[in-house]
């Protein structure tokens, strides 16, 4: 059994209301930061941790702190990103709806250390009842002195505003989430200057997803030390993640990294193995953007070592044979599914998400979705799998933010890894509107030939 950080006291009677987590140690990061911690000492122990954004980059969380401008006399923003879009991906949603205290201790944390009075939650508009849960849980704090001015007697004042989001998944990259909050339409920035130094009305900022922000309250409460004996190399402390589609207990899990993918998915502690008696034949997992892995190179890696459930585990190999961990939105996929469809529907996913701002992932994204249907309706030629390819090569690095790479990742990965379920498709064009392709050879053991 693993080690819990976040979500140990998830199951407590009551936890999402302040007496209950008072009660459970809430908000002993906040004493302990504000009455004996300078600000600095504060960021040197997140730095210490080894904490890693949760939010799918996973960039020194330390370092980003560092970068922050601190101009005199020019105030300074945290932004909590909330705008939790990435399909597959929904383990923020469970922290702010079960503990939201531990999001809001945090924050005060995290600010402090940051030297910012004002933090802001830009909470996605799907979650339409979760905003109310956040504001009672501010009130709370509040009410109980963790927030307003002067708290604890130490003369820092803070104060934390809930912002519901109109629904765009591009406003998940930090500048199009700053653009909203500023009451404008959700296009990314092109960086320089980064929010660090011309962030939230042109204010130095930070935005750090919700588990990100989060794990900062057992990493002072226990030492960056502590925090980063837990996990491998550089994957340290738990992390959170969202596990779907045909597995018998999808939800969300909190795992230290030292597991491998295998036993994430068969064990009953975790995904209790794949639903209804089918076998395993692919996987995302790290969220929608992510490349998709067929089940032999899921369970070992290329080189035939077992692939572990941490950062370096997941992207063994490159996109060659490997994938990322993302977000941590794991999907599941058994025999019956059909690549060319899920291939397609993230497709039609990206571009109803594009901005339109870029031409590349503009037009690219259409032209994309319209060929993907094509071949999914049994209409496509063999030359438009390799037109894909192409398509996606010219989205991919040529966008002003990463939604154009998102859009071009899962085509790659499906073409490169499950090339013949496409061509398939071309080739049996009536046979594919009755049957899905099946198995194949995606669960065949890897040949990987010994040196002579």
């Amino acid at each position: 059994m693993g080690r819990k950080l976040l979500l140990e006291k998830a199951h407590v009677e009551g936890i999402r209301y302040y007496d209950v987590y008072r009660r459970e140690g809430g908000y002993r990061s906040v004493e302990k930061a504000l009455k004996s911690m300078t600000p600095d000492e504060v960021t040197e122990e997140v730095k210490k941790s080894g904490l890693r954004g949760r939010g799918g980059a996973g960039f020194p969380t330390g370092m980003k702190w560092s970068f922050l401008a601190k101009p005199e006399g020019v105030p300074r923003y945290l932004v909590v990103n909330a705008d939790e879009s990435e399909p597959g991906t929904f383990k923020d949603r469970y922290l702010m709806e079960f503990i939201p205290h531990i999001l809001i201790e945090g924050i005060i944390t995290s600010s402090y250390a940051l030297g910012a009075n004002s933090a802001y939650i830009y909470i996605r508009g799907e979650y339409a009842w979760i905003p109310d849960i956040l504001e009672q849980a501010i009130a709370e704090a509040k009410n109980n002195g963790w927030l307003g001015k002067n708290i604890l007697g130490t003369g820092y004042n803070l104060e934390v505003y809930v912002q519901r989001g109109g629904g765009a998944y591009i406003c998940g990259e930090e500048t199009a989430l700053i653009e909203s909050l500023e009451g404008k339409r959700g296009n990314p920035r092109i960086k320089p200057p980064f929010p660090a130094v011309k962030g939230l009305w042109d204010c130095p900022t930070v935005v750090n997803n919700v588990e990100t922000i989060a794990a900062v309250v057992p990493i002072i409460n226990n030492g960056g030390d502590d925090y980063a004996k837990i996990g491998v190399g550089r994957s340290t402390g738990t992390k959170l993640m969202s596990a779907c589609g045909n597995i018998n207990k999808p939800g969300v899990y909190e795992i230290d990294m030292t597991i491998s993918v295998e036993e994430f998915i068969f064990s009953d502690e975790y995904c209790g193995g794949i639903a209804n008696g089918k076998r395993l034949k692919a996987c995302i997992p790290g969220g929608s953007s992510v490349p998709i892995l067929p089940a032999n190179l899921l369970l070992k890696t290329a080189k035939g070592e077992q692939r572990m459930m941490h950062y370096e585990g997941l992207s063994d190999g490159g996109f060659a044979t490997g994938s990322m961990m993302g977000s941590g939105g794991f999907i599941v996929l058994d025999e019956d599914q059909c690549i060319v469809k899920h291939t397609y529907t993230l497709a039609r996913f990206y571009r109803h998400e594009s901005c339109g701002q870029c031409s590349p992932c503009r037009e690219g994204t259409g032209w994309m979705e319209k060929i993907l249907w094509r071949l999914e309706n049994g209409q496509g030629k063999l030359s438009d799998i390799d037109l894909l390819v192409d398509i996606q090569s010219k989205i991919e690095g040529n966008t002003i933010c990463p939604l154009g790479d998102a859009a071009a990742w899962p085509v790659a990965a499906a073409i490169r890894h499950f090339r013949d379920e496409f061509e398939w498709h071309v080739n049996n064009p009536k046979e594919c509107l009755q049957r899905n392709y099946g198995l194949a050879h995606y669960a065949d053991p890897i040949h990987v030939p010994t040196p002579a």
